[in-house]
């Protein structure tokens, strides 16, 4: 069984749960842990069963690559080496937060933590469990989400332990995340850098120090090569149920949500709806079916909700979620990659 100990208690950080938590971790044992993003699943970036053991929880293929968390800038030399200007200011302005950067990997980084690849992805948590676990462990840290591979990522110790219980060994609780999507990952190795996964940093902030940095497509088709980061398969963050993504002017959005949650309702489908605040009046009859997000016009808390929303219209049974595409500003570039994702790449266009 999984233990699962209480780490955080309003800005009190418990020392014991963090000292046994970290011995797990130098053991080559699987801990999961809140960071400010989602909860990942920690182990030992240095030790290769542990590095195994988390593919295997997980049901992750070896393509995917998996992000080494440190506590202090001091590590990265570790990890990483020629480590360029931009990198470091971009280290200076944004860690510890949710940014990723690809970089070239050292030697220490065993290759299935890099898919095989010669860049190793690593960043630095904003979470004070996050920071004092790295800490003590003394060790990087390998943490993909702590979910299922490709299923919704937890914001919660109960997310973690509905799909983990039991295939890991411990489970921090330091309450629910306060992004509710992953990092930003971006790649420095190449000129002009790309953002390979939008998150918790928007575009426009790293934009201050490297103006042309380019988007990677949001969605590509299926590969079986190494990826250079995770988040990039075609389907990722999806909830069990299936989901309709729609997109185009607001109050035809709305309108057409309408009409195909009616129509599913006919055929006996159980439908979920992803509402915003703006929208929700046009499906406060379907209940709790209706999970609200938020207002666009406060994209982060759209993004806090996100993963939660969606798993608990799945705990409710449906068999289809509608939902609709948010602005690209801020955070809403990462939400739509993630909503995308959840739709396997697909858009209905409302005309």
């Amino acid at each position: 069984m999984t233990k699962r100990l209480t780490a955080l208690t309003g800005d009190t950080v418990h020392e014991e749960a963090i000292l046994e938590a970290a011995d797990a971790l130098r053991q080559g044992k699987l801990v999961a842990f809140p960071t400010e993003t989602v909860y990942g699943l920690g182990a030992n970036a240095l030790h290769p069963e542990a590095v195994r053991r988390v593919f295997e929880a997980k049901s992750r293929p070896p393509t995917d690559p998996l992000i080494v968390h440190l506590h202090s800038g001091a590590q990265l030399e570790l990890v990483a080496r020629a480590v360029p200007a931009l990198a470091q200011a971009l280290i200076e302005a944004f860690w510890p937060g949710p940014l990723t950067l690809v970089m070239h990997k050292t030697h220490h980084v065993a290759d299935a933590v890099t898919a095989g690849l010669p860049t190793v992805a690593v960043r630095m948590p904003d979470h004070p469990v996050a920071l004092a676990l790295l800490a003590v462990a003394g060790v990087p840290v390998v943490a993909p989400s702590a979910n299922v591979f490709s299923h919704t990522s937890p914001t919660t110790a109960d997310h973690v332990m509905d799909d983990l219980d039991g295939r890991i060994d411990y489970v921090l609780d330091g309450g629910p995340t306060a992004i509710g999507v992953e990092s930003t990952v971006l790649d420095v190795t190449i000129e002009p850098p790309r953002i390979l996964r939008p998150g918790g940093t928007p575009l426009e902030d790293l934009q201050r120090f490297a103006r042309m940095i380019e988007v990677r497509q949001p969605v590509t088709p299926e590969s079986h090569e190494p990826q250079p980061s995770p988040g990039m398969m075609q389907r990722h963050y999806s909830p069990r149920a299936s989901v309709l993504l729609f997109d185009g002017e607001p109050d035809k959005v709305r309108s057409g949500m309408r009409r195909e949650a009616d129509r599913r309702q006919g055929l006996g489908d159980r439908v979920g709806v992803l509402t915003t605040t703006e929208d929700r009046y046009a499906f406060a009859d379907l209940g709790e079916m209706a999970v609200g997000l938020g207002s666009l016009s406060d994209l982060d808390a759209v993004a806090r909700n996100l993963y939660a929303a969606m798993r608990a219209l799945d705990a409710r049974g449906v068999d289809v979620i509608l939902a609709r595409m948010v602005p690209e500003h801020g955070t809403g570039l990462a939400i739509r990659d993630r909503l995308l994702r959840a739709a396997e790449g697909r858009i209905i266009l409302v005309d």
